[in-house]
């Protein structure tokens, strides 16, 4: 069975195990502000999730990461419908993500009813990445 809840400072070591790009200062910010989900199969975890506001007053999802071993159950989408309801609860109209262009989760978000909005080009030295495309959707 699947679930999700928030994160909580205990998780901060399963955590760090699927996503090391996150300060520790900013997990314990998740933690506190429930921006940040921990993904559950029968009771262990399997994934996690987070977000921030865009311009202060647009959810964005910043990362959902499930374990490789658990994908194409339907848990993304479970997820991801779980947590547009809550900021449609919230009062949000909208929501946001994005993704570099050569990673395959733009298919995933598409199919879910995100519809291209926009990109990003980071031409820094040393800092070069592929483009960043974003993504947005009407709750």
């Amino acid at each position: 069975m699947f679930q999700i809840r928030y994160a909580e400072e205990e998780d901060k070591g399963y955590w760090y195990t699927l996503d090391r790009h996150l300060p520790e200062a900013e997990f314990y910010r998740k933690v506190v502000e429930k921006r940040g989900y921990i993904l559950l199969e029968d009771g262990k975890p399997i994934g996690v999730l987070r977000y921030n506001l865009f311009w202060d007053n647009t959810p964005f999802l910043n990362l959902i990461f499930i374990e490789f071993t658990h994908h194409k159950k339907g848990y993304g989408r479970l997820a991801m419908d779980l947590w547009e309801s809550e900021m449609a609860d919230l009062g949000y109209k909208v929501c946001m993500t994005s993704t570099m262009v050569n990673e395959e989760s733009q298919h995933f978000y598409r199919k879910i009813g995100y519809k291209d909005c926009g990109c990003l080009v980071l031409d820094i030295p040393g800092f070069e990445q592929p483009m960043e495309m974003f993504l947005i959707k009407a709750l």
